[in-house]
């Protein structure tokens, strides 16, 4: 996988400027370009609380194709009543009239604060300026236009070979805080210069989504304004790509790789968090009991903290699951850190087992096994420690 500065796939260009809405000057309104106009695919957030760019790019999204998406950040336009969505429509008529596109290949997205109107007098002189900005090295100037309390901008890429023919996948993404499962206080874009059906795009896609954005915690929060978007253009012009075929199996293995290398840059850039844990769960009766104990564990406040103290207690991990509402006992469940078994069949395997687990733990990056031996049902989710920084943070920057 590649890890260059600079991304350039075959019928794309990029854009990343400042249209003044953040106080800060910095880049805050970023474009994606696709010419030819590209096949689109998208998941947006589960909330029932929807922001207006969700509402008009889940409707626009149904042509099937997208030439541009215009994002801005530093304010969601979420809970803005008509003005949101009167703001979000003059977006994309902007967007659509500059590069002279219809109006429903464009789809829209906000990141920033939640209740505040858009400063749309300044997207209305921003977005000429994002469209003069264009150019296909630009994808990192991009990248850092959607950022809000993240450390720095996410990308990645990967290629391969479909009949002789190269294809290319980049992403970027941005996301540290209200992250959990389902897409949280998350953007990410993917684009391809790949040729390949819309349903088969979009199985291999929400399969994609399901196994790597969908399987992160940072603090168990979910946003107005997640979403992610897969675009398509055919530049490779490589042959028909069938379902179940080695073409799709390749295409969907490069795909994972890029969204799970995006998924854990932003669990590893999660709000004040110094750690990023790998909890699976085995031996649950099925696969949703063992999500529900994933998903307590890794978004209790007291696991997490432990984390972060670097204090293998593996009691918490056990009250966590034992509130998840799944079937357990303790007295067949065993609970490890990496390697390193510190409670079996409900009990404590001993002090000296703790220190080394203790030690693990010392590392930004390890795994927490909890095998509750009750069937055949597995889940794993990757959660991030909680710091005094996360709440210093989050004290400070209003959502």
């Amino acid at each position: 996988m590649g890890h260059k500065r600079t991304f350039t796939i075959p019928g794309f260009q990029f854009a990343g400027i400042s249209a003044g809405i953040k106080e800060s000057h910095l880049s805050d309104l970023a474009l994606i370009r696709s010419y030819p106009a590209a096949t689109v695919v998208g998941a947006f957030t589960t909330n029932r609380i929807q922001a207006a760019p969700i509402l008009v790019s889940k409707r626009n999204i149904r042509s099937g194709r997208c030439s541009a998406v215009i994002i801005n950040s530093g304010n969601a336009n979420a809970c803005t009543g008509k003005r949101g969505l009167r703001d979000t429509e003059r977006m994309v008529a902007i967007t659509a009239r500059t590069l002279k596109v219809p109006s429903r290949q464009v789809l829209v997205c906000s990141t920033g604060k939640i209740g505040v109107p858009l400063p749309i007098d300044r997207l209305v002189r921003g977005i000429p300026k994002a469209v003069r900005s264009l150019d296909k090295r630009k994808m990192m100037a991009a990248a850092r236009a959607i950022l809000t309390t993240d450390k720095g901008p996410k990308v990645a890429f990967a290629s391969g070979k479909i009949g002789g023919k190269k294809f290319r996948i980049a992403g970027f993404a941005k996301g540290a805080g209200m992250i959990e499962p389902h897409l949280a206080t998350m953007l990410a874009f993917f684009v391809t210069d790949l040729s390949i059906e819309r349903r088969l795009l979009n199985k291999i896609f929400q399969e994609s989504v399901d196994q790597t954005f969908n399987r992160i915690t940072v603090d168990g929060d979910t946003s107005t304004n997640d979403t992610v978007l897969l675009l398509a253009n055919g530049v490779a012009q490589n042959k028909k790509i069938s379902p179940g075929s080695r073409a799709a199996f390749l295409f969907q293995k490069k795909l994972r790789e890029v969204m799970e290398e995006l998924a854990l840059k932003i669990v590893e850039d999660g709000e004040g968090a110094t750690k990023c844990v790998r909890i699976e769960v085995r031996g649950a009766r099925n696969e949703e009991e063992a999500r529900k104990v994933c998903y307590a564990v890794g978004n209790s406040p007291l696991v997490k903290t432990s984390f972060y103290g670097e204090d293998p207690n593996w009691g918490r991990i056990l009250a966590a699951a034992g509130r998840s509402g799944a079937t357990l006992t303790p007295e067949t469940a065993d609970i490890y850190y990496n390697e390193v078994c510190v409670m079996r069949r409900g009990v404590s395997t001993g002090s000296h087992l703790e220190f080394r687990a203790a030690k693990v733990m010392e590392r930004g990056q390890f795994h927490v096994t909890i095998d509750l031996r009750r069937g055949k049902g597995s889940f794993w989710i990757w959660a991030s420690d909680l710091t005094e920084d996360y709440v210093k943070l989050n004290s400070h920057y209003r959502t």
